[in-house]
């Protein structure tokens, strides 16, 4: 069976929801965009497939952001947002549903050992250091971000990787044609 980017994105949130603390909507955030960055910094191609934005407390992936209020359909079977009380304030929690498990065949071992090594790195983390974790001067946030100058604007995935990176022209075209090749399947299923 064919591995869809969306399928890999709502297991990634089972994974992270389920493997992690305090997995509100900033830290999921952040978490899938370093899963997302990391994984085509090492070869080229993001796992969720998703867009994200420079905003104010960090890359938010936009089509999750635009569902995140009513979650419904196949995320909203899986994972469900649950309001508690974390000391003195009140946050919401992604929590996934009885009964839904994680597939792991949705993924590659490699997309395995880098969301098994940000859940273990972030799992007590709280969000408010999540947001540190993604400012950091000079990644791909921050070049976007710009002083606010780039709010709202698209991260490209090319500044995961840095200038001096070797295979750097190798992972590009890579992604290059991975590009083309999403299009395409995009432009046959829209003729279907």
């Amino acid at each position: 069976m064919a591995h869809t980017a969306r399928d890999r994105l709502i297991n990634a949130i089972v994974y992270f929801a389920a493997n992690t603390e305090f997995c509100g909507k900033i830290k999921l955030f952040k978490l899938l965009y370093l899963l997302d960055f990391e994984h085509f910094r090492q070869t080229g191609k993001s796992v969720t497939g998703a867009d994200y934005q420079a905003w104010k407390f960090g890359p938010v992936p936009v089509s999750l952001m635009e569902e995140w209020e009513e979650l419904s359909g196949d995320l909203g079977d899986v994972v469900a947002i649950v309001s508690g009380q974390i000391a003195d304030f009140s946050r919401q929690n992604v929590v996934v549903r009885y009964g839904v498990i994680f597939d792991d065949e949705e993924f590659t071992p490699r997309q395995l050992r880098i969301m098994a090594d940000l859940a273990a790195r972030y799992k007590d983390t709280f969000s408010p250091k999540m947001i540190d974790v993604t400012h950091d001067q000079n990644d791909a946030w921050d070049k976007v971000w710009c002083e606010g100058r780039g709010v709202h604007r698209t991260i490209p995935y090319s500044l995961a990787i840095s200038d001096d990176a070797a295979g750097k022209e190798e992972l590009l075209a890579i992604a290059a044609e991975n590009s083309m090749y999403q299009a395409a399947l995009a432009a046959a299923r829209g003729a279907a």
